[in-house]
């Protein structure tokens, strides 16, 4: 395909599965039951972290975890004391234990006590510098050194993937009402692509990549491609590259 058939064509598919039709079954479900914002960017940011395996488990995994809180994410990570910590021990998804999901919620409570919470934290010229940006602000206190494998770092060149799709739903505004759009101190354009092994190798055979890994480089290779075809909204295009590799097989 020339430019203007790979636009029409990723065009397409993101229309096709960027619809409301899309979110019961995908992570960002969890954080649409809220209203408030700071209850849906700790519901989005807890369900983003733990967002590899199957989805139906992410989903289920990520309501777990807000029942935990007490269906009130915001007001628990203001206000908990360590005693109502224990409860978490009841937690695990996969590799994220009882004891990274207790320091990830005291980080949230020195963010939310301290400053402007997780929208604070993100702060940067790009996606990138905003997880840089992030990690640092995060694990400032001490804290298990297993669980700074659950925030991806570029500088080790990792994908980032669940970071991007965290951001992407913080920041894009999404007319289809799937992406929650509640930041606006970073701009879509500044986003990058939530890139994995499915809609890497979507992004090979459309020729919007060629480095082999699914790394740090690779994002910005595919959001070097993705920035020709769309200068503003690049990343909507995720929704087309993940439909294609998830649903379609491509």
């Amino acid at each position: 395909m020339d430019k203007a058939q790979l636009r029409e064509f990723l065009d397409r598919k993101a229309a096709q599965y960027n619809r409301p039709a899309f979110i019961p079954e995908d992570p960002i479900a969890v954080p649409h039951q809220y209203r408030e914002r700071e209850d849906q960017e700790i519901a989005g940011f807890l369900t983003a972290t733990i967002a590899w395996g199957r989805r139906p488990r992410i989903v289920a995994s990520g309501h777990r975890m807000m029942a935990l809180l007490d269906g009130a994410p915001a007001e628990f990570v203001r206000t908990h004391q360590p005693s109502d910590l224990q409860r978490l021990e009841r937690f695990v998804h996969r590799t994220f234990q009882p004891a990274d999901f207790r320091y990830f919620l005291s980080a949230l409570q020195r963010l939310y006590r301290e400053g402007d919470g997780l929208r604070g934290a993100f702060q940067g010229k790009d996606a990138g510098s905003a997880i840089i940006h992030f990690r640092e602000a995060f694990f400032q206190a001490p804290h298990p050194r297993r669980t700074q494998k659950h925030v991806s770092d570029p500088r080790k060149n990792s994908a980032c993937k669940r970071l991007n799709m965290f951001l992407r739903w913080m920041v894009r505004q999404d007319r289809q009402g799937v992406d929650l759009g509640l930041w606006d101190h970073l701009q879509p354009h500044q986003l990058s692509l939530p890139l994995d092994v499915h809609s890497a190798r979507v992004a090979r055979r459309l020729g919007l990549l060629q480095r082999r890994t699914t790394d740090w480089k690779a994002v910005r290779e595919v959001d070097a491609a993705l920035r020709r075809l769309d200068s503003q909204d690049p990343v909507r295009y995720d929704f087309a590259l993940f439909g294609l590799g998830i649903f379609e097989a491509f």
